[in-house]
């Protein structure tokens, strides 16, 4: 059994998460920004309560969307909980009224928000040392 938990600013558990993930795994450096000040971040824990997987959303321009820093724990990948989230968090933003997600992918995910209805746009670019592509989905009303 999973819980996610909104919260509207920047947990522990979410930080935690994200260290070890982006900057200790992947190599990343600028990891925390002013958008953590203000995004809703959410985070799945499992049955335990220990944290497993984090997002944060927060809205662009008109009624649309972003939905960045989507992390999986290492040992929990491949079991859908990267899935459950973003089907939480487009929830959410449905309920505020958004009818439109971003989101710039690692390249090496395209292939994941594909399959959940995110469309390509534009050209790879590098963010740090990894390429990204930004991609888009209109949400159902």
């Amino acid at each position: 059994m999973h819980t996610i938990r909104t919260y509207h600013t920047l947990p522990a558990e979410a930080a935690f998460l994200r260290r070890r993930i982006f900057m200790e795994e992947q190599g990343f450096r600028d990891e925390f920004d002013e958008t953590d000040r203000t995004a809703a971040h959410l985070v799945l824990f499992g049955a335990d309560g220990a944290p497993l997987a984090v997002c944060r959303y927060f809205p662009g321009e008109g009624s649309s969307y972003l939905v960045g820093r989507l992390a999986v724990r290492k040992d929990c990948r491949g079991r859908g909980l990267g899935a459950e989230l973003l089907r939480e968090a487009e929830r959410q933003i449905a309920a505020c009224g958004g009818t439109e997600v971003r989101l710039a992918a690692q390249t090496h995910a395209r292939t994941f928000y594909e399959q959940f209805g995110y469309a390509a746009e534009g050209d790879e670019f590098p963010e740090e040392h990894c390429p990204h592509i930004w991609m888009r989905k209109t949400l159902r009303p």
